[in-house]
Order: structure tokens, then sequence, then C-alpha cells
């Protein structure tokens, strides 16, 4: 399937009705679904009356923006009405909502047709989103690896050409991850940008909610759709890095890294300085730090999220269940040294800030695992995959900073490889500037999973 903005600029040509992208999206999951699984539950009747509604208002020369018309699907942690949200368990399996998340009542009123609701990682509590429930959802570029976590049934929809925008949450990495691991743009908005009430909560001081999609533009797109104070946030034609400070972690951020991961953000890095950008060597506070604080955080939060359900153990999976009991067994003062953790280092990057515009970092420190894998070794250093593919994501979060993953290349065995992009909060339009204008500057050919 095109891109979103090619597809909004067929459906207002009438070369296209918003009633065939669903019959199209439709079929194309149906075709790839039974391999990839991204799937939970679909809504086919309901967006093709949907689509018809959004077709006849275009005629009647109504029209709700970029997103009219157009087929969407989101992660099934989003509260959705009459419609199950299972958040990937069995614990809500049979849950069906009476009200919408703010998210999904906006991208509607937006005109975005919504498909269906995508699979995750068990409660979007893990990164690899091998679900003991609903089963692994596959990477459209090599079924026997993971799509990445939690966000992985929207990030497999898009990057297979299911459709052209999925919603995703990001709570350590769950919608950058997986965006790196199948070659696509995924947003992580500053914390609160999104609206997250009536979203399925895992750590309520650290969860965003954000887009995925196939190009930075589009992902502009989306994210003007969905943030409660709209600007002027999809970058022009012309974006390009003149005078942008770019700041080169000279600490953490290229340690225990893939050779050809490090290869290709290096790459990065010299296509930005030829698009006239200046590259300042930076040194980043404590990041190991950061994240153990970002660690605790989640594990106390989360066990008091899902607290009420604790007695149904047989209901979780392994994994999720032994985080959910790490949670119950840390002290009150280690929570508080944490957030102070959070604000200390939060100071730190905020002042670095002033040095430089952006950060480029890598995604991940990897190309995909394989599914069932876990551990990983990287430069002769064994690691658990959980904590190797959020090495990178995870302390951004308990920052709230936004930062983007966008695809920078491919390894020599045809896996996808992520550049990740940091700006200081409330930087949207910065961020998505610069991501926009690196994708255009690395000019890399649309490429697309042979299934």
């Amino acid at each position: 399937m095109d891109d979103l903005q090619g597809l909004a600029a067929a459906l207002r040509a009438r070369k296209v009705s918003s009633r065939e992208l669903v019959m199209q999206s439709l079929r194309e999951i149906e075709r790839l679904d039974s391999k990839l699984n991204a799937f939970i539950t679909m809504t086919g009747e309901a967006a093709l009356a949907e689509a018809a509604a959004r077709d006849e208002e275009l005629a009647r020369g109504i029209d709700r923006g970029p997103l009219h018309g157009i087929p969407i699907a989101h992660k099934d942690l989003m509260r959705t009405k009459g419609i199950r949200t299972t958040a990937g368990s069995k614990i809500f399996a049979d849950y069906v909502p009476r009200r919408d998340a703010a998210i999904v009542t906006r991208l509607r009123e937006a005109g975005a047709v919504s498909l269906g609701k995508t699979g995750l990682h068990e409660l979007a509590y893990g990164i690899t989103s091998n679900n003991p429930h609903y089963g692994a959802i596959h990477n459209p570029w090599d079924l026997k690896r993971i799509s990445g976590g939690s966000s992985g049934g929207s990030a497999v929809a898009v990057a297979a050409g299911m459709l052209p925008f999925a919603t995703g949450t990001d709570t350590g990495g769950s919608i950058r991850v997986p965006a790196s691991f199948c070659g696509i743009v995924g947003l992580k908005p500053t914390y609160g940008r999104v609206n997250a009430r009536g979203v399925l909560p895992l750590s309520f001081s650290q969860d965003h909610v954000g887009p995925l999609t196939r190009t930075v533009r589009d992902a502009a797109i989306a994210f003007q759709a969905m943030v409660d104070d709209p600007s002027d946030y999809v970058p022009p034609a012309d974006s390009d890095l003149t005078g942008l400070r770019i700041g080169f972690p000279q600490n953490f951020f290229l340690e225990r890294v893939d050779p050809e991961v490090e290869a290709s953000i290096r790459r990065a890095f010299d296509s930005a300085a030829a698009a006239a950008a200046s590259v300042v060597e930076v040194t980043v506070p404590d990041m190991e730090a950061l994240r153990s604080a970002a660690v605790t955080c989640q594990l106390v939060e989360a066990t008091a999220a899902l607290r009420p359900f604790l007695d149904r153990r047989a209901d979780f999976g392994a994994d999720v269940l032994a985080m959910l009991d790490r949670g119950t067994t840390i002290p009150g003062i280690d929570y508080i040294d944490a957030q102070r953790t959070r604000r200390r280092i939060g100071r730190q990057f905020a002042k670095l800030f002033e040095q430089v515009d952006c950060i480029f970092t890598p995604t991940t420190p990897t190309t995909a695992p394989e599914i069932g894998q876990t551990t990983l070794e990287i430069q002769g250093v064994a690691e658990e995959v959980r904590a190797a593919a959020t090495r990178f994501t995870r302390g951004l979060n308990a920052l709230g900073l936004p930062a983007i993953s966008i695809p920078c290349g491919f390894s020599r065995g045809g896996l996808p490889i992520g550049l990740q992009i940091v700006a200081a909060a409330r930087q949207e339009d910065r961020l998505l500037h610069t991501a926009a204008a690196m994708e255009d500057a690395m000019g890399l050919p649309p490429r697309y999973p042979y299934l």
C-alpha cells in the first residue's frame, strides 16, 4: 500500500475511494496475516461501513483532514467501545469497553477508518511480541525473527504494507524498537503530548502513545492528528539540515554495538555532515543509572497497575509474571531514589540540549533476534535480549523526551537497521524536521519485505 500522503492525494483526486482502500487493506491482511500474526481482532464490516460514510462526506465537500478515509489499526491496548480489548492477555481476553480511548476518538474524528486491533507482547510488558496466548508476531523481513515489542503487530502491519499507519505505545522502547526491527518509522512524542486516557496502563509515568508509519512525513501527519495542541508539525518537501547541530555521543551509545549497526549509524552522521549539518561531539549523562531508574519505576508501577489481577497467576505468561513478582519486592526508598535520578539526569540533558538541536544514536544495538532467542552476544559480551533491545531507548522514557526511529540501512543479511533521533522536550517540530531531512539526505530506496 502507498504511503499516507499519496493515498490522501489519490482520495481527493477521486482516483480511489476510502471503501476501495479499506477493501485493499482487508485483502492484504487476509493474504499475509496467517504468516505474520499481526492482528488479534478484525472489524472489517464496520470499517467498510465507516469508509462508505467517509466517501459520502468527501462527495458533499466535508473533509476532515489528511487522515480522512485512510485505513488504520490500533494496538490492542487502546480501549475501543463495543470491541474487545485484550492487551494481549488472558486477563482481558473477554474485556469489551464501554467507551473509546481518547486517541481512538480523536483519530475517528480526524476521518481515519480502523480495521481492527493489532497484536502485542502480553500486557505491553516485553520487547519480543512472542505472546504465549495469541502466538508470536513474525518479522516480515525474516519470519523466524521477532517483530520487536510491545507494538509488534502495529509495526508488522505497516511494514508488510497492510495499511499506512497504526497506533502504538512506548514505555521502554515499544514503538521505536519494532520500528527499527521492521524497517519503518516510529515516533515516541514528549510524555503527555498525546492523551493516554483510555489506554490500558503499564507504567503511568513512562507510558507514551505515538504513530508507526512508513515515512517521517506520514508520522508527522499522524502526530498532528493525535495531539491535543496541534501545530505545523509536517515538514516541507524541501527540509534541510543546514546549520543544525547534531550531537554525536562519545560514550554509551556506540558501546557494545553490532559492527553493521555501527557502520550504518556512522554513515548517517556522514550524510548529515554532507548536508551541511554541524556534527558536535557530546558526552551524555550516566545512561546506565538512568536505565536502572527507569526499570525500577516500571517494575513498581506495572505491579501497582495489575495488582487487582495478581491472584490469577496461572493466567499470566512466565516472563510477565516474573516481572510482576519483582515489582512487589522493591522498597519504597528505591522507587523514590529512582525518581530523584530521573530529575537529576533530566536537568543534565536540558543543559546538553543548549549545545545541540538533536542527538543521533542507534535505535537498537543489533538487528532483530530470532523468535525464542533469550540471549545474544555483542562484541563478545552475552546479554539478555530484553536488556539489549531496550538499552538505547529505555532511559528516554524516564525523561519523557521525544524520539523517533527511522530506517538507516540494512545488514548484509537483509535485516533493517534503525537510527534514533532525540530532541528536547516538546520539540517535535524540530525532531520531525530533522528526521525528514535525514530521510531525504540518506536517500535510501524504498524496500519492501518479500512475502
